[in-house]
């Protein structure tokens, strides 16, 4: 059962004879009541401290549990820009291998392709370079042989015998002079000047 200070206050007892004094358990009734009194009010005191305490350590827990999910939040979109940016990396990175595999294959195929053309070139140049080597040849062999019938125009012979004989020594030297050049030992002629070698030049392209 609660009292208040004042019903400490307004206490009666009964009267008795050789009771105690009544001036002196008034006087301690008032004293009790004031004291009650005074630690109602500290009482009071306290549990609006303890009130307003457990208020703040409500909010700090609400702050902490904001804080708590914020830094969730955060760490988890941390991760997840991380695991995207890594994703982008690795797509960006696979890409560029893979372009820079096409590039390498399209150079590759069109130095073959160049090479190629080149070979077919200079070999062309070396037709040609042969056919006017053999085409000069053989007109500088007419003009010789045109020289020659026309030096022996003045020089008749006196009888028939010495004809045959200098046709047979023309036709003789002829036939020597063709074995002559077909002949394997025989030294190739210069090529022109400007003409490279077809395997110094691929060579280069290597």
């Amino acid at each position: 059962m609660k009292l208040t200070a004042l019903e400490i206050k307004q206490q009666n007892f009964e009267k008795s004879l050789r009771g105690y004094d009544k001036a002196e358990v008034e006087a301690f009734l008032n004293l009790m009541s004031n004291e009650w009194e005074h630690m109602v009010s500290k009482n009071r005191e306290l549990q609006k401290k303890i009130d307003d305490l457990e208020e703040k350590l409500k909010h700090y827990e609400r702050v902490e549990e904001a804080l708590h999910e914020t830094l969730q939040t955060a760490k988890e979109s941390a991760e997840q820009k991380l695991t995207g940016a890594r994703r982008e990396a690795k797509t960006k990175i696979e890409k560029a291998e893979m372009e820079a595999e096409t590039i390498i294959r399209d150079a590759t195929q069109q130095r073959q392709q160049v090479r190629q053309s080149i070979i077919r070139l200079l070999d062309r140049r070396k037709e040609i370079i042969g056919g006017i080597r053999s085409y000069l040849e053989m007109a500088q062999e007419s003009l010789e042989q045109f020289s020659k019938d026309e030096a022996s125009l003045f020089n008749l012979p006196d009888e028939e015998g010495e004809i045959s004989k200098s046709l047979e020594e023309r036709v003789e030297r002829r036939q020597a002079e063709m074995k002559s050049r077909e002949e394997p030992g025989d030294e190739a002629q210069p090529l022109p000047p400007g003409t490279e070698d077809v395997d110094d030049i691929i060579d280069e392209l290597d």
